[in-house]
């Protein structure tokens, strides 16, 4: 009786859950599809895209450039230049931040000279001259002082502060560069006029100061971090070649070393408008903001430096594993190399990622958390750590005391046996398409997050229709899809294990 019921049970949810999606699922297509009929893409002679969406929910405009440049672009011994750009881009330009720039350079042209001497005397370590350095780091501050009283600090922030700015924020990943704000739509121009400043005439000022602020920022969410540290040292083994096995933020020797010649050579990649997306979506008339957006972005020159060429990663053929000792509780990364977008697996794995820890009654969140309560976390992410390579499908969890990493790698492990041997049931696949619907849907509400949208797929993939396709793509996975993709890359020899266990006192 018991199983007759739980059957007919089954069939009543899947049956509710089919028509509810037969109801929402054309509403969400129909609305990406509108959206994406909607959006005006213009590319300037200099080669920036343009991505204009018009939208009057409110007198507001969001506002979001990209650049296809990041961590994955730096050379080796330079790992941290695109983080540490990213904080001198807020420094200022030529007339932005400065009280008298002329008189300024002057002090920042000594500045960086005595900056570069002091680097070069402490990189000869047990030979470095104590004296010369004691020297050169009092003259350094001597001109540190000197140099504030032509500074006017925050001043980027403070003009979009005054006039209503809201969400400024910026962000470096591996593949991509981000600066975004919210402003009422009659500051576009104001907008546009600091962006195509900051975009040619960037002014590197407190470099030292803000190379020790970025090492700080490092010591506190990676050296000091468990979850940070052992991040890093995951991307390390499950990458072997690819600069995906860098951490973002930089290695600690080379951030040292970085100077202004280093951002300067940098910032020549990051700067082409070849490789930078503009997304305006809001309150606006698009032919008068392209025509603004042309007026201040146009006359960037084309730059002519190439991305660089990256090798792909060698195909793992056999387990990897590495342990991190620190005085904080176990955790674990378990991660699967696997393509990225436009891949169809990218999208079965996106539905995985569903079905394995999105919600309280998803399938390993239920089991290790609520039934066998073995677990603190868990959580999965497919596309770790970016999107323009192929990437890693990554499972992280943090054990329930007293159990360990080595009970949830084997639940974790037996769970992956049961999709390979079993189809996930067409419950579970409705229920994981219809949390990602409504999860697509919800972010059409903001402005904001359209032009997220808009502007990261278009940089990355060059079409910003893919976000109008997701859906439709979604809609069409089997759970025989679902079971190939798992037997094909959820595999031993095809696996990377990093856990962090207390260190031995």
């Amino acid at each position: 009786m018991f199983n007759k019921q739980s059957n007919f049970c089954v069939a009543i949810t899947a049956f509710l859950l089919g028509v509810f999606l037969l109801v929402v699922f054309p509403t969400a297509e129909a609305q990406a599809l509108d959206l994406e009929q909607k959006v005006i893409r213009v590319k300037l002679k200099n080669g920036l895209t343009v991505l204009m969406l018009e939208r009057h929910i409110s007198p507001t405009v969001s506002l979001y450039i990209r650049h296809r440049v990041g961590a994955v672009d730096e050379t080796d011994g330079q790992t941290g230049a695109a983080h540490l750009l990213e904080h001198m881009m807020f420094k200022g330009t030529k007339t932005i931040g400065t009280k008298d720039f002329a008189a300024e350079k002057k002090i920042l042209d000594k500045v960086d000279k005595t900056g570069r001497a002091l680097d070069k005397e402490k990189q000869k370590g047990k030979k470095a001259n104590q004296t010369k350095i004691k020297e050169f780091t009092v003259r350094l501050k001597i001109l540190q002082e000197e140099h504030k009283k032509y500074v006017i600090p925050n001043e980027i922030d403070r003009l979009y502060t005054e006039n209503g700015g809201l969400d400024m924020n910026a962000s470096t990943g591996q593949d991509v560069t981000t600066y975004q704000v919210s402003l009422p739509a009659n500051k576009i121009e104001l907008w546009a006029r600091i962006e195509a400043d900051r975009m040619m005439n960037p002014v590197f000022r407190e470099f030292y100061t803000e190379r020790d602020v970025v090492l700080e920022e490092r010591r506190q969410r990676i050296e000091a971090d468990p979850s940070g540290k052992l991040y890093e040292q995951f991307l390390a083994t499950a990458f072997q070649s690819h600069p995906y096995r860098r951490p973002v933020i930089g290695w600690q020797e080379d951030i040292a070393r970085l100077d202004i010649a280093a951002m300067n050579k940098y910032f020549q990649k990051y700067k082409s408008p070849q490789t930078t997306v503009i997304a305006v979506v809001g309150s606006i008339n698009p032919e008068k903001t392209l025509k603004l957006i042309e007026k201040y972005f146009g006359d960037i020159p084309p730059v002519q430096a190439e991305r660089t060429l990256i090798a792909p990663e060698p195909p793992q053929t056999e387990l990897r594993r590495v342990n991190v000792e620190f005085d904080a509780n176990p955790l674990m990364i378990i991660g699967f190399h696997k393509p990225t977008a436009p891949a169809f697996d990218d999208y079965v794995l996106d539905v995985l990622e569903n079905i394995l820890t999105k919600g309280r009654s998803s399938r390993l969140y239920n089991l290790l958390i609520n039934e066998m309560q073995v677990a603190q976390s868990i959580s999965t992410a497919n596309g770790t750590p970016g999107t323009l390579y192929p990437n890693l499908f990554a499972f992280f969890a943090r054990p329930r005391q007293p159990y360990t990493n080595e009970k949830i790698e084997a639940i974790i492990w037996q769970e992956i046996e049961k999709l390979k041997s079993a189809p996930v049931t067409d419950v579970e696949l409705a229920k994981a398409k219809n949390r990602m619907k409504m999860d697509f849907i919800s972010g059409f509400d903001s402005n904001s997050e359209m032009a997220s949208i808009l502007s990261y797929y278009e940089v990355l993939l060059g079409d910003f229709n893919y976000f109008s396709r997701y859906l439709s793509t979604i809609d069409k996975i089997t759970p025989a899809d679902i079971q190939n993709a798992v037997k094909k890359y959820f595999t031993r020899e095809n696996m990377t294990i990093a856990t962090l266990t207390r260190k031995k006192k």
